[in-house]
């Protein structure tokens, strides 16, 4: 049976997302309350503008359902936006957030729209040629505790990170044709559901 994943579908790259998951045979979902939550193997965060994604989640209930549904142990995947939703902190930002992942955060670190670029990322853990990264305003990780694995860097900074159950990256896996960051968080989630 497909894996149920859900993409927060609030603001943001939404739809991108939702291709990649049914191109990897997953049963990809629109998430907009607490209720549809329950029923997920996985979720993912989109790009977007993390404040505003924040404020919605916070006004619709979905910050608590997302923590409640992490903690029992469901996978969650946050890009760029997402990853700055999923951070404990926030350099020189108290906006809302899931604080998920013991790392520090810092906004648009790479640079404004116009400094958006695609640079190759070396990704032992995930095997193959290095995968074509695309950072738009994307933010940096100053800094991880010990237990957060780095599974790729650029430039000596950590750009995709996991925590147990949770993945996050400062890039867009979703604009490129390379399934390999969704294929990996889908075998998350099937070891999670026990399927």
């Amino acid at each position: 049976m497909a894996l149920r994943i859900g993409v927060m579908s609030l603001q943001g790259a939404v739809e991108p997302h939702i291709k990649a998951l049914t191109e990897c045979g997953a049963r990809a979902e629109r998430v907009r309350t607490p209720e549809e939550t329950e029923r997920l193997d996985g979720l993912i965060l989109p790009g977007g503008e993390s404040t505003t994604m924040g404020i919605l989640m916070s006004r619709f209930g979905l910050m608590e359902a997302v923590q409640k549904r992490a903690a029992e142990g469901m996978p969650v995947y946050g890009a760029c936006a997402g990853m700055i939703l999923m951070a404990k902190q926030i350099v020189d930002s108290e906006q809302p957030r899931l604080e998920l992942m013991d790392i520090r955060v810092r906004r648009n670190a790479y640079g404004r729209q116009v400094d958006s670029f695609e640079a190759p990322i070396e990704m032992p853990s995930l095997g193959g040629e290095p995968f074509p990264g695309v950072f738009i305003r994307a933010p940096f990780i100053e800094s991880a505790e010990p237990h957060v694995r780095r599974l790729a860097e650029l430039d000596g900074r950590p750009v995709l990170v996991q925590e147990g159950n949770l993945l996050a990256s400062s890039f867009h896996p979703e604009l490129t044709a390379d399934r390999r960051i969704h294929r990996y968080f889908l075998q998350m989630s099937d070891n999670e559901s026990g399927a």
